[in-house]
């Protein structure tokens, strides 16, 4: 699970394991934001008409530089 969650948030992992977290707490404070963040990069919500059409589980805490990634994504589509 970790490296496939490090596979989608490699900045995070690092950030997190650099900063003394163990692989266990790594996991729980990036699992959820990695599930969300692929689904962005994958283009699942590229088309939506409004943000009302978002499912309410699309949306996790991200910092600029991830949602920066997800844009980058997005113009290459």
């Amino acid at each position: 699970h970790c490296q496939a969650v490090r596979a989608v948030c490699r900045r995070e992992i690092d950030c997190d394991r650099g900063n003394g977290y163990s692989w266990k707490i790594t996991l729980l404070r990036n699992y959820w934001k990695s599930k969300v963040k692929q689904e962005w990069l994958s283009g699942k919500y590229s088309n939506i008409p409004s943000q009302h059409s978002l499912p309410e589980k699309s949306m996790y805490p991200m910092d600029v530089d991830t949602w920066g990634e997800i844009l980058e994504a997005e113009l290459e589509r």
